[in-house]
Order: C-alpha cells, then structure tokens, then sequence
C-alpha cells in the first residue's frame, strides 16, 4: 500500500499500539491479558509500519534481528523459573516480593518475567514471519 496518508499515519499508529501492548503486557496479572497478547498487538504494529514503509525501515526500527528477540524472550521466560528453584518449590512457581519504590510499595513477580519473556518471544516470531512475508512480496 502506497498511499501518503497510509505512509504519514503508520509510524504514529505503530507507536500508540507498541505503548498499548505493553500496557496490555503489564495489566495481564490482575485482568485479561499479558505476554502474549501484548506481543500480538506489538508485531501487528511492525507489520503494520513494514506495509507502509518497506521491511528495511522496520529493521532498522528494531534493532535487533526480529529471532533474536524472540531468543532472549525464550531466554527471559526460562530464567523466571530459577528463583524457584532456590526456594525450594517445583520449577516456574511464582514468587512474589514488594520493594518499596520512591514510597510506592511496587508488586514483583517470577510471573511477570515470564510474561516479558513471552512477549518478546511473540514479537520476535511472529515480527520475522511477517517481515519475511513482506520481503517476498516486494520482490
């Protein structure tokens, strides 16, 4: 798609869906969502600004290879079991601690790891299935 309305709304649309899927990622705990919706509404932001504007923009925008993302999260989730271990509970049992934080007492969990860890798998896979996807079109 080729359009300038399309070109000039994508990159403001793919910031306001990436700050709404962390949103969604972090409100996952106590309401519906999490992980892997967060990811879902990320990546259709890249898919979106990877319509407009061509794959490259998209890399470059990312940073990093979108599998490699998706290697850290799988990295990232896995991680969030160790705790567990050293508590001596059965592997992934979530763990909970409450720091106080400029005199807001803040809720960390093994959970949320968890859940950071599959959002970034879910941005990571599915980012590089649509950028491939995309690079197949253009040629």
């Amino acid at each position: 798609m080729n359009t300038v309305i399309f070109r000039t709304a994508a990159p403001y649309l793919t910031a306001l869906m990436v700050v709404f899927s962390i949103f969604i990622l972090l409100r996952g705990h106590n309401d519906p969502g999490g992980g892997f919706i967060g990811g879902l509404i990320a990546a259709s932001a890249f898919a979106i600004y990877g319509i407009a504007n061509g794959v490259a923009p998209v890399r470059r925008a990312l940073y990093f290879h979108p599998i490699t993302l998706a290697g850290f999260g799988l990295f990232l989730a896995g991680l969030a079991g160790i705790p567990s271990l050293f508590a001596g509970v059965p592997f992934l049992t979530g763990l909970w601690t409450f720091p106080h934080v400029f005199g807001v007492e803040v809720a960390l969990s093994t959970p949320l790891v968890f859940d950071i860890g599959v959002y970034f798998v879910v941005v990571g896979a599915i980012t590089a299935i649509a950028l491939t996807l995309e690079e197949r079109h253009e040629n």
